[in-house]
């Protein structure tokens, strides 16, 4: 499969926060390995480093991959049938189509050069194993390196333990040496959180027994440098001595470093302030990060002023509780996965939970409604991105929705509402999941049922699942005229249209469509509007009608402001299509290269596909048969990243098969099948280039 990346870099990795230390013969080791090895697990015990290293690791192998490094964030993740989908979103994978996500992995890594980084496999060891044999059975050139606390557990599997850090031998080194990590991290770390601290000759061995007392385990040691500004290092050790003995008497014995580990989190967590304390606990909800509003919305109240938890965040940022993590202008917050899983731990009562639980909810619920109506105004693609960023607090809510009693209502409006992230992003498979899910839990006729409906019966039909997603809009269509809710009543009159489309029912089809769209019209429904615009001029396109498909374009065109970038693509898409209908060919190429302009900076193939195919046919028409061939090559990969073969786009197919003969017949069989394979092999930049 030929690579069609986009813009994207060639790797999802998070820059180095803090200095990384030592691990120079880990880090050689490692890469060694992979070298004559295809799957490498890092194992150790909680807080010895094992993400520190790979993360080092990948990023010094990003050349090595002609198809980029990719990191997959598991630890937030609690359902391990999710796990593919979870792989495919990481490596920026669109597909809409209705194969399962494993097999979309295996077409797109089936000839890719490619490193794999799954990150905290423990908790889905068995899931892991599978999906990794699997993958490294249906990629040759694939490599994977994971973290874990146990072995997955796979016959290719090659274990590489992470050791505590070095340290010096008490009572015989006596003078100041940094040549022992556990020493220069101690060092490094306490000189940030107070400035001009330095190990010398005064302060030498205390620091060696600080880390020997903490067993040389990096993320022990870390937070009890942090503590240097609070007290002298004298006190810290004697204090930090009796905590040890107190808590962990009698039980260091059986596994002396994972209670080390949890001892050195007791004493951090009992040195915060009851606020941080309860912040702490509170945020341990959040599944991959979080963000301050996140924080305020769920964490304050009951001891912890909303007013107060920015500073709280900053207090538990200095104390190595919190890491921060900058997405552009947006700062977000992360736990250490031991750390907050202790967090975890410190919601006692049932009650506590269920009640943090449900604030989290709302607040994921909240912040998609308000992302969806971002949709054709100038900050859609910011309301888009941060539903990217949240997609694990996303799933963790509707989890939250789908297994606790009562809630499957709610699950419904946070798996319908989002229905612009299923799409754009080719979750249409994840999306269906969920609504399939809410539907069977929650089958009381409600709005939310109704939009559950048309919303689940639209992915339906972009993966080409007509029956279903036919039946789900009649049952939306007839629930909403007996709810009187007007606005799913125009949606699902909408999703009904498209299936007679999709079924070769045209004059149905724009009928529909047409009663949607003066619907949306009545109740003031700009986003109804456009959509249904968009559909009509495709639908009356493909009726025969190009002149009233161009009508119908313009008037989506005006509703596209020109700074929503996102909804603009689609709606020159469209017009051009319907201008290539009317023989202008000078419009089709101008208002289609804009549209693949604006599609490439946001990484949306499907619609890059659909602009390359439009150009490959004004090529063919003004007589540039080998740009022709070349593009539809190209065009085709893409259709076969996304899942889409190129003969279930009805919209496309007499034109398409206009080009293709045209085409052919030029250059003669050899020369076209040999131009289009060349085209097959272009990156989606170097396609998008010759086009722009």
């Amino acid at each position: 499969m030929a690579r069609t990346r986009s813009h994207r870099p060639k790797n999802n990795l998070p820059g180095e926060l803090t200095s990384f230390v030592d691990r120079r013969r880990e880090v050689a080791e490692t890469k060694r390995v992979l070298r004559r090895r295809r799957l490498v697990t890092v194992t150790g015990v909680a807080g010895v480093g094992k993400t520190r290293l790979v993360l080092r690791v990948a990023a010094q192998l990003c050349e090595v991959f002609p198809d980029g490094v990719w990191l997959v964030e598991l630890a937030g993740l609690t359902d391990d049938k999710l796990l593919p989908e979870t792989v495919a979103d990481a490596l920026g994978i669109q597909d809409q189509s209705a194969r399962s996500t494993v097999d979309t992995l295996f077409g797109y890594l089936g000839d890719k050069q490619l490193l794999l980084v799954l990150d905290n496999c423990e908790h889905l060891v068995d899931t892991s194993a599978v999906l990794a044999d699997a993958l490294l059975g249906a990629a040759p050139g694939l490599r994977i390196l994971a973290t874990s606390r146990q072995a997955l557990g796979t016959t290719s599997e090659c274990l590489l333990e992470v050791p505590p850090f070095p340290m010096p031998d008490l009572g015989w080194a006596t003078r100041p040496s940094k040549s022992y990590a556990a020493v220069r991290l101690f060092a490094e770390r306490a000189a940030t959180a107070l400035p001009g601290f330095r190990v010398d000759a005064t302060n030498y061995e205390i620091v060696a027994q600080i880390c020997h007392r903490l067993d040389g385990i990096p993320l022990a040691i870390e937070l009890a440098a942090v503590r240097v500004r609070a007290m002298p290092i004298h006190q810290m050790l004697a204090r930090l001595g009796d905590y040890f003995e107190y808590l962990a008497e009698g039980s260091r014995v059986s596994a002396p470093r994972l209670q080390t580990l949890r001892t050195a989190i007791d004493w951090s967590f009992d040195l915060c302030t009851r606020e941080e304390q309860l912040l702490w606990a509170r945020a341990s909800v959040f599944a991959d990060g979080f963000d301050v509003d996140a924080a305020e919305a769920v964490c304050s109240g009951q001891g912890v002023a909303r007013q107060a938890i920015l500073d709280l965040v900053a207090g538990l940022v200095d104390k190595s509780i919190l890491i921060r993590l900058d997405h552009g202008d947006q700062a977000r917050y992360r736990m250490p996965e031991p750390i907050r899983q202790y967090g975890q731990e410190r919601l006692i009562l049932p009650c506590q939970q269920a009640a943090l639980l449900a604030r989290h909810r709302d607040h994921y619920r909240h912040l998609v409604q308000d992302a969806t109506r971002e949709w054709l105004g100038p900050n859609e693609l910011e309301g888009l991105a941060r539903l990217r960023r949240e997609h694990a607090n996303i799933r963790a809510a509707l989890e939250f929705c789908l297994t606790t009693p009562g809630e499957a209502q709610a699950g419904l409006e946070i798996a319908a509402t989002p229905w612009t992230f299923w799409i754009l992003t080719g979750s249409h498979r994840e999306g269906r999941r969920w609504l399939n899910q809410a539907l069977k839990l929650s089958q009381e006729p409600s709005s939310a049922r109704a939009n559950a409906l048309w919303v689940g019966g639209w992915l339906a039909l972009q993966q080409a699942d007509t029956a279903a997603g036919r039946s789900m809009a009649q049952e939306s269509r007839a629930l909403a005229q007996r709810l009187r809710d007007e606005s799913a009543l125009a949606h699902a009159t909408r999703i009904s249209g498209m299936a007679a489309f999709y079924q070769n029912h045209l004059l149905r089809a724009v009928t529909l469509l047409e009663d949607a769209l003066a619907h949306h019209h009545a109740i003031g429904d700009p986003a109804g509007v456009w959509i249904a615009l968009l559909q009509l001029t495709v639908a009356t396109a493909v009726l025969g009608d190009p002149e009233g498909a161009v009508t119908f374009g313009e008037e989506c065109l005006a509703l596209s402001e020109t700074r929503a970038h996102l909804s603009r693509s689609w709606a020159l898409w469209s017009l051009g299509f319907a201008k290539w209908l009317t023989g202008d060919r000078q419009q089709t190429s101008r208002l289609t290269r804009e549209a693949i302009r604006l599609g490439h900076q946001l990484g949306n193939q499907w619609g890059i596909a659909h602009s390359l195919e439009i150009l490959a046919w004004t090529a063919a028409a003004d007589g540039d048969n080998e740009h022709a061939a070349r593009l539809l090559g190209a065009a085709h990969k893409i259709w076969e990243s996304v899942g889409t073969p190129t003969a279930t786009l009805r919209h496309l197919a007499p034109s398409h098969a206009q080009c293709v003969k045209r085409a052919r017949q030029a250059l003669g069989n050899d020369k076209f099948a040999a131009t289009f394979h060349q085209g097959t092999h272009l990156t989606l930049d170097e396609a998008i280039k010759a086009v722009i």
